[in-house]
């Protein structure tokens, strides 16, 4: 009977120190720091000077002389991203921010952009960046405006 009673004792025993150890492992994931998924999204972004029916009529790279109404686009193809998803385009001037325009991405692939026009004081060097809603860079288009 002795050996019935510790046999019971030992089985508790190890029920209990089963459920600690599956609590212990649950506590120790729950307080780990979690860690951001490896984004899906990609982005093909190409500066352009005209669009016509939501697709780029060349691709820009300079502004050679600026006038008063240089108009530039940021076309993007969004592929991996679901609907509702944010993105910004980030316009600089040298590492000035001048303009942030945030885009609702309404399915996958989803085309968008955002446009700029370039005053006549407008030269040095540009870039647009294209963001996630958390600041992450998905691509870069840097140009140049003036000589």
């Amino acid at each position: 009977m002795k050996v019935t009673c510790l046999t019971a004792a030992l089985v508790t025993c190890l029920a209990t120190a089963g459920a600690a150890a599956q609590d212990t492992t649950s506590q120790q994931q729950d307080t780990a720091p979690a860690q951001a998924a490896p984004s899906t999204i990609s982005v093909e972004a190409i500066l352009t000077s005209a669009l016509m029916d939501r697709v780029p009529q060349d691709t820009v790279s300079a502004i050679a002389t600026p006038t008063e109404a240089d108009t530039v686009y940021l076309w993007t193809r969004v592929s991996g991203a679901e609907a509702g998803t944010v993105l910004h385009h980030v316009w600089f001037k040298g590492d000035e921010q001048v303009a942030d325009v945030e885009l609702t991405i309404n399915g996958s692939p989803w085309r968008t952009w955002s446009r700029k026009t370039i005053a006549a004081d407008g030269a040095g060097a540009w870039r647009v960046e294209v963001r996630d809603s958390a600041g992450n860079v998905l691509g870069t288009v840097s140009f140049t405006v003036g000589s």
